[in-house]
């Protein structure tokens, strides 16, 4: 589990900052609350949050969304097209810095992959991991796990930049509501 969920708390990082509502609001200003893009840091839920009065929040800081906490009244789920254009420009920055500070929870993905069916693999939804790659992966891995994206990357010929690659997988299920198998986006409840 990562630092980021620790039982029923949820953590998000804050996309996007509207402190006077959303611009299609057609109430006047001091009636319309402000509101937050975030996207969770366990599960990659796109939420917006309605904000408490006085709440003050920027881009990149994160918020407790489960239980909410002071700044945060509600939360819903949202899709990609929902989001903001600032929302949506700072989400692969914000996909990546989740990956590389839980790096072993996203090299674990790599170490612990299980067949979806007799003719896919959970690696195989990995961009340009096809059926070698992914044997060698499996491969490598008997030999012990992967401690790191660099082990990851030394041990297995062929596999270049994993981080990338699994920052390249979760923004593809964002953006793509209609994936059939999502192995890292979660609505959240």
């Amino acid at each position: 589990m990562s630092d980021t969920e620790s039982g029923d708390v949820t953590t998000a990082v804050i996309l996007d900052y509207l402190p006077h509502g959303k611009s299609g609001d057609d109430r006047p200003s001091y009636q319309k609350p402000a509101i937050a893009y975030a996207l969770t840091e366990a599960t990659f839920a796109l939420v917006e949050c309605t904000l408490a009065e006085g709440a003050d929040l920027n881009i990149g800081d994160r918020v407790t969304t489960k239980p909410k906490d002071e700044q945060v009244e509600t939360v819903e789920h949202v899709e990609y097209d929902d989001l903001s254009g600032a929302a949506r420009a700072e989400l692969e920055y914000v996909v990546r810095d989740i990956v590389e500070n839980n790096e072993q929870r996203f090299v674990d993905f790599y170490n612990d992959a299980q067949p979806i069916s007799l003719r896919l693999h959970q690696l195989n939804l990995l961009p340009g991991i096809g059926k070698k790659l992914r044997n060698n992966i499996l491969e490598q891995r008997k030999r012990g796990p992967f401690e790191s994206f660099e082990e990851l990357e030394e041990r297995v010929k062929g596999l270049h930049k994993p981080k990338e690659v699994l920052v390249e997988r979760i923004l593809e299920e964002l953006h793509d509501d209609d994936l059939k198998y999502k192995a890292f986006v979660r609505r959240e409840n």
